[in-house]
Parts: C-alpha cells; structure tokens; sequence
C-alpha cells in the first residue's frame, strides 16, 4: 500500500503550489482509518483550523457574511469522510463505471459542470476508506470479465490536486496494475504528479490532461496550474510510461478561436517527447451550459466573460430529460473539423475518443 508524507508547500505563484485547505472539517468514523489518523497528524502539524462533522454531506457552520464568500471559502474547505455509497454511477462515454475517492475541486473554472451538480455543497471532500471503495471496484471488474471495465477517477473531483494529501490515486494505480480486466482513467488541470511516476501501473492507467487555449485558460481557469506546468507533467507523464491522452474542454467559440487553437495543439507537439505521441488520446467537447448552471455561475463569477447567450445556443436534450444549451450545428462542426484537423496534423497516430 502507498503511502504519502504531507508537508505544508513551499510558496509558489498562485495557483501553482499543491492545495493546502484553510479549514478542515472530519466526520469521527475517518480517524479510524490510517489515512484518516495520517490526514489529522498533518493538519494539526501544519497548523490548519479543525472541527469536528457528523456527516460530510451536512456543512452548515462554514464562515462567511455572503453568499458568495461562503463559497470562496467552501472551495478552499476540506471535509474527510467516510465514502457510505459504493454503488458506483456510470461514467459515459469516458468510461463504464466513476470511482468515487474524492469530491469537489480546488479549481474556480467558471463554466464546470460540479457549480450545479455540487449545488450547495462545493466544499471538497475526501474519502479514507479506499480500501472498501477498491474492493467494490474489484466486484464490478470480475462481475463484467472477460470485458474490460474501466473507471473514471475524476468525474467530481480533480483528484491530482488532493493527491499529495490523500495518496488515493496512487492506490488505485496500484491495484488496476494487477488486474487483468481493470483500467484506470483520470483527467487533471493540475501538474503535481511527481509522486506517481515511479509507481507499478503496467500500463493499466491512462492519465489525461485538460488543455485549452490560452484565452480561455486565462480567463475561466483560475487556480488551475498554468499550460506550460500541465504540458511539463504530460511529458513526465509519458516518459514515466503510462498511456496519455488529453480533454479538451470546453472548446469555446470566441473571437480568434482558430488561431488560439492552432496555437494550443503546435505547442503540444513541439513540448511532448516523442513517445509520447504513440497510442495518444483526444476527447473534444464543445461549451455548454443548463439555465440553472448560467444563474449559478453568473451569481458566483458577476465579472465572467463566459459567453451563455441562449438566444446563440441550440438546445440539446439529455439522458435524464435535462437539456443543455450547445453550439448550433454549423458552429459545433466547423469547431469539430478544424480541432480535428489541427490534431492529426501534430498527432497522425492519435486517436480522438468522440466530440459531444
């Protein structure tokens, strides 16, 4: 089993060091686990604020005078817990299952999907029973063999940012390593990946990156680790010889699209090493936004730029008889088609998994 020495960061620019929470919240049942005990002997060691939860699903106490300053400071509170569910959801088209070992993220991209799935809840959580949350992942693997299963790490979380705390994605590497029918997928903006590279993965783990181009990472990504770090990890990445790929999400339409995203994917190809353009991976999906997720992010980000014009959107309907407003479709190809091109113009081996 891994395991992980926590250590308060040096300084860096904003947005570049690992997450370190300003308050700690633990439900009693976590500092019955090692990881549990570990995350407390840290916290009180770096000096963080603690209290004391019945249940990681009921922060009410945060601090705050506002709204929105309770949830700038819910995005920088941490909550250990005990993972109860072990149903898993699914976790298309990414993959056949989510495996849940965190939720909430760090990050304050404007447009994410977690500002109305979270709701009132945008604290991150972490979970220490991770030996239970694998054991259910190891039933849904033999039940689905000889077909592989794969797992999505990320769906709630970016769980790279809490790696150096929690340790829990380093677990999980381990395990997929040995199981023949099992594969392991998360996605990240962050780079603090140093901790996994020397890890047994056998292949079984495909680490993607999220990328855009530099206006919209400029101006919907704060606190997400800069393009130049997050293209430094991938290469780290590759070189430690996990299979790669990249998100590149949102795709927005906006003025000088076309050269931004040319741009994005020239510097992919010039930073990457070589091998890391065999078996490469691309997941494109263009912006969208629900009516609830627009009033939610235009009352927690007032000074956002994010385009949510429906008058401009085409309206697409859901899996769960929830739409969500896309690009029209001559917008939606002509950003399919040039992205497209650009990639395996760079990448001719690469694959692209789908555009939605």
């Amino acid at each position: 089993m891994s395991t992980t020495t926590l250590e308060r960061p040096a300084a860096a620019p904003k947005g570049a060091s690992p997450f370190v929470p300003e308050l700690v919240y633990f439900e009693p049942a976590a500092l019955e686990y090692p990881k549990g005990k570990r995350i407390m002997e840290w916290v009180e060691k770096t000096g963080i604020p603690y209290r004391m939860t019945t249940s990681h699903n009921r922060i009410t106490n945060l601090p705050g005078e506002s709204e929105l300053e309770q949830y700038k400071i819910a995005k920088r509170t941490l909550v250990v817990g005990l993972r109860k569910t072990l149903k898993f959801d699914t976790s298309k088209p990414s993959a056949e299952y989510a495996i849940p070992i965190a939720t909430g993220c760090m990050g304050h991209c404007h447009y994410c999907y977690l500002q109305t799935t979270l709701g009132a809840k945008p604290y991150i959580r972490v979970y220490v029973n991770t030996d239970e949350i694998i054991e259910a992942a190891r039933k849904y693997i033999v039940e689905r063999a000889p077909e592989v299963t794969r797992f999505e790490a990320a769906c709630t979380s970016d769980p790279v940012g809490l790696e150096p705390i929690t340790g829990s994605l380093a677990e999980l590497i381990e395990f997929m390593a040995d199981q023949e029918h099992g594969r392991l997928r998360f996605v990240t903006k962050f780079h603090h990946v140093d901790s996994l590279l020397d890890l047994r993965h056998n292949g079984h783990t495909r680490i993607r990156f999220s990328v855009n181009d530099k206006y919209v990472i400029k101006h919907f990504e704060p606190s997400t680790s800069r393009f130049e770090d997050r293209i430094e990890a991938a290469a780290k990445i590759a070189r430690a010889g996990y299979p790669l790929g990249f998100i590149v999400a949102p795709i927005i339409w906006h003025d000088g699209w076309e050269d931004g995203y040319a741009e994005l994917f020239a510097s992919l190809a010039e930073a990457l090493p070589q091998e890391a353009h065999t078996g490469l991976t691309f997941e494109l999906i263009q912006h969208r936004f629900t009516k609830t997720a627009k009033g939610v992010i235009e009352k927690r980000y007032p000074k956002t730029k994010l385009e949510m014009d429906i008058e401009k959107r085409k309206y697409k309907w859901g899996r769960w008889g929830q739409g969500k407003y896309v690009y029209p479709d001559e917008q939606a190809d002509a950003l399919r088609m040039f992205i497209s091109e650009r990639i395996f113009d760079h990448f001719p081996d690469a694959t692209i998994d789908y555009f939605t």
